[in-house]
């Protein structure tokens, strides 16, 4: 436990976080994300936040050593995408009980459970995940590890982080250091060249990773390794031969790309490939990065073609959608770097931004903001299920763009409602995935079920007079006064 508190501690004083820098020494010590309170870590804890970064590593075998539910609550927790294998969907967990517990079985049974996934899979590596259970009993996961992989000679590598130990965004910054110390630099690859590039915080969700590999296979340039998105274990092993890195999301790996910077000399810059205009810029910043590296100057030339080509291209699309959507109101309720990323990219169509969530957002990500909105009135740090009801119900938003959880709040305001989210369905990232999203806004605003579940329901809608049928025994006298009735009774309903 003492290295993991030092790995904590160590995570905490980020020095390349420029919002930690601010701190004085004492609040320096307590970290850049908010304390966990007892019993509110569901979905958030530092296990959770380790199993996100990594999980997306598809050719390898993730054991969870811990109960069975610590398992059944990360799995696929992400809606990542693997262009090969699919080993990383598989489950493993070394089911500990509490007899296991009491007879001190822990060790024993994650030994066994490692030899297993060796003989049936046979995968280039396996990651072994401690949990707060097996932390707090005191099962030395680093040591098992370490034994099986002489044992059996496979790479084994201990991801300590219980999720006791601190937040989601803390779990995925001890994935980082787990990938420094165990993964990255295990390889030496033969085929190193002046255009190999990292691209580190980007999980590939929904394939849109696949949107923007494509641009870059244009220019000549490789990503070595994406981490975590469609990774391999041998990708990644090989990733301190890269030239340059590019940053998706800095709150969960800025200390792994600090780190690789200082031990490598792999420059970094942190963008989004949301948006026309900043998936051209971080098509810029990657040439240009890879220049100051060695690489031939004339890959800025032929980066500003593509960047005019697929520019023309895009814009084009999205000419049509343009008269449907300007003026149109968006709420944002998402976090990171979809907080400033996502407002850039909708404003740059004539889209309306009434609000925005920054709850997730690293200082940073409030100036870009600030920037671009021209001023943080229309940030939020939070806004309660009942504000944001309010909010929508009187139609102060056209849509709301937000993960799953607030999804119930936007249908029953009967307001159109899109992932943004890792739950999604689409992907948004790069020129075509920023045509995409513009297409899903659209639909999903002028979909005529919006109109009509806004009107009043038939119920509600009484007759302002009321008659009684006449009665008679004969049937065709009985058919004249049905239509007799409907007849005079016709204009007689309340307006709804």
């Amino acid at each position: 436990m003492s290295s993991l508190r030092a790995k904590i501690q160590d995570v905490f004083n980020e020095p390349a976080c420029e919002n930690n820098r601010g701190k004085d020494a004492k609040a320096r010590k307590e970290g850049c994300s908010k304390p966990l309170t007892p019993g509110a870590a569901a979905g958030g804890c530092a296990f959770d936040g380790a199993k996100i970064v990594l999980q997306p590593i598809a050719d390898v075998a993730h054991l969870v050593h811990g109960p069975l539910a610590c398992e059944g609550n990360s799995w696929d927790n992400r809606g990542a995408a693997s262009s090969g294998p699919t080993l990383w969907r598989t489950s493993f967990t070394t089911d500990l009980t509490e007899l296991d517990v009491v007879m001190g079985q822990g060790e024993r049974k994650l030994f066994k459970a490692i030899r297993e996934i060796k003989e049936a899979y046979g995968p280039p590596a396996i990651f072994v995940y401690s949990t707060c259970v097996t932390a707090l009993i005191g099962d030395d996961i680093e040591a098992v590890c370490k034994r099986a992989a002489a044992k059996f000679d496979l790479a084994v590598v201990p991801v300590n982080a219980p999720g006791f130990v601190g937040s989601k965004n803390l779990g995925n910054k001890l994935a980082g250091e787990a990938l420094l110390e165990h993964v990255i630099g295990a390889v030496e690859p033969d085929d190193a060249g002046p255009y190999d590039i990292n691209i580190l915080g980007e999980f590939n969700l929904s394939g849109e990773f696949w949107l923007v590999k494509p641009l870059l296979d244009r220019l000549g340039i490789r990503v070595r390794a994406c981490i975590p998105g469609d990774a391999r274990y041998l990708d990644i092993a090989g990733a301190h031969r890269a030239r340059a890195a590019m940053m998706v999301c800095s709150t969960a790996l800025i200390n792994l790309a600090r780190k690789m910077d200082e031990r490598w000399d792999i420059p970094f810059f942190e963008g989004s490939f949301y948006g026309i205009t900043d998936t051209s810029d971080a098509l810029r910043n990657i040439a240009e990065l890879l220049v100051k590296q060695g690489a031939d100057p004339e890959i800025l030339g032929r980066t500003e073609a593509l960047i005019a080509e697929e520019e023309a291209i895009a814009w084009k699309k999205l000419a049509a959608y343009r008269p449907r959507l300007e003026g149109k109101r968006v709420l944002l309720n998402t976090g990171g770097v979809k907080s400033w990323s996502v407002v850039h990219a909708l404003m740059e169509i004539g889209i309306e931004i009434v609000g925005t969530s920054v709850k997730k957002s690293t200082v940073e990500d409030k100036e870009r903001i600030k920037q671009i909105l021209k001023n943080d009135n229309h940030m939020f740090e939070q806004m309660a299920p009942r504000e944001l009801y309010a909010m929508l119900s009187e139609r102060k938003a056209d849509i709301l763009l937000s993960g799953g959880r607030t999804q119930f709040i936007a249908l029953k305001a009967k307001t159109p409602w899109l992932d943004i989210n890792q739950e999604r369905q689409h992907p948004y990232a790069g020129y075509h995935g920023m045509v995409e999203l513009v297409r899903q806004i659209d639909l999903a605003i002028h979909n005529p079920i919006w109109r009509q579940v806004r009107e009043p329901a038939p119920w509600d809608c009484q007759p302002a007079v009321r008659q009684e049928l006449p009665r008679t025994k004969n049937k065709t006298a009985t058919l004249h006064a049905v239509q007799e009735f409907a007849g005079t009774t016709a204009g007689n309903f309340g307006e709804c």
